[in-house]
């Protein structure tokens, strides 16, 4: 018992310690970006029918998302990767979607003026299910082919359970959704930032108190934490430099997958609430609008502007008071998440970290 305890706090250690290197290295890098982005006039362009007080952030450095993927990925690489494979789905979905957003946000500071938002939104759509689609049959697939990760899910109340090749599906659903919800999260300074940095580490606690621990994923859930912490100090309210399209679609698929590998992705509309009501609201707005302009000639709106935010901005909440109060909204979110995951926990036999039971062979045993 004395040893196990031991091997807990050494991998919790570690796991604060890789979330601490990650902050002091975000910030450096973000130092270095920031400087970088103002010299090559990387400015964000803002859209003249969102709230007027935005138009001040014309021109502010964008793409800061490299800031925290290039620590993560470095960091994993360094100190999470021995022996340890599993990690590199949530790197290579990190660096996938970095990578598409990053072209989208290049092209919208770079395109005419026909084309100032970068990809067409279908087009976009279709890359990310094309990425999500390799990455869902990456973890359900049986090894060497995948994780095999086998469709399985805590389901509250109830235990676990496999769901089989629904998963896939389903986990497509997951990332390309989490993916455009913290992109449309990201319209206030550090709105996303802060609720990224709740998420992964109530997904960084669920991993460590898992049965048995998902010491991997837990490390690579705080190194996240670290980056996004350090991201928010210059994303502070004026901020220094937006997230981008790099950032948001990036973290937000890794956030889904780390959900997905976990098992507890049925409790991620829970932990990233904000996110979700952020998404529902655009959803619900567009939706509204159509309809009512096919049935009574007009487009009618629901909120004042979408997604969510925008509309508390225009009742006369301050943009500062518009961010905490979503933050403190987070922060009850992911305890909630943290509780639920306890309570309805399914104890499990002694596997290796990240590998689901299903690939588990007892030794002498078939």
């Amino acid at each position: 018992m004395d040893v196990l305890r031991a091997v807990l706090v050494q991998d919790m250690a570690r796991a604060l310690l890789l979330a601490a290197a990650a902050f002091v290295l975000t910030l450096f890098v973000g130092a270095w970006w920031v400087n970088f982005a103002r010299r090559h006039k990387l400015g964000k362009q803002i859209r003249v029918d969102g709230p007027k007080s935005h138009l001040t952030k014309m021109g502010t450095p964008t793409m800061g998302g490299v800031m925290i993927v290039s620590t993560v990925v470095v960091l994993t690489m360094l100190f999470n990767m021995v022996d340890r494979w599993s990690m590199l789905l949530p790197l290579a979905v990190l660096l996938s979607f970095a990578v598409l957003g990053g072209v989208d946000d290049w092209k919208s500071l770079t395109g005419t003026k026909s084309k100032t938002y970068g990809f067409t939104v279908r087009y976009k759509f279709w890359l990310m299910v094309v990425v999500a689609l390799v990455a869902s049959l990456a973890l359900y697939l049986p090894k060497p082919f995948g994780l095999a990760h086998d469709g399985l899910v805590q389901i509250p109340f109830i235990g676990e359970r496999n769901i089989g090749p629904f998963f896939i599906p389903l986990a497509i659903f997951i990332i390309v959704g989490t993916a455009n919800a913290v992109n449309i999260t990201d319209g206030l300074d550090s709105l996303a930032g802060w609720n990224l940095t709740l998420a992964f580490a109530a997904y960084g606690v669920m991993t460590f108190l898992a049965e048995p621990q998902l010491t991997n994923l837990m490390a690579f859930s705080f190194t996240l934490v670290g980056a996004c912490a350090a991201f928010l100090w210059y994303n502070a309210h004026p901020a220094q430099v937006f997230m981008g399209d790099l950032g948001s679609l990036a973290l937000g698929a890794t956030l889904a997958v780390v959900a997905l590998q976990s098992q507890q992705w049925l409790l991620l509309p829970v932990v990233g609430i904000v996110f979700v009501v952020e998404a529902c609201s655009t959803m619900i707005q567009t939706g509204y609008f159509k309809w009512t302009r096919w049935r009574y000639g007009e487009g009618r709106r629901v909120f004042r502007m979408a997604p969510l935010h925008h509309h508390f901005e225009l009742c006369g909440w301050s943009q500062v008071q518009v961010t905490q109060r979503f933050v403190l909204i987070g922060t009850v979110a992911a305890m909630v998440g943290i509780s639920m995951a306890l309570i309805f926990a399914t104890p499990r036999p002694p596997q290796h970290a990240d590998v689901p039971p299903a690939t588990q062979v007892v030794e002498g045993r078939p």
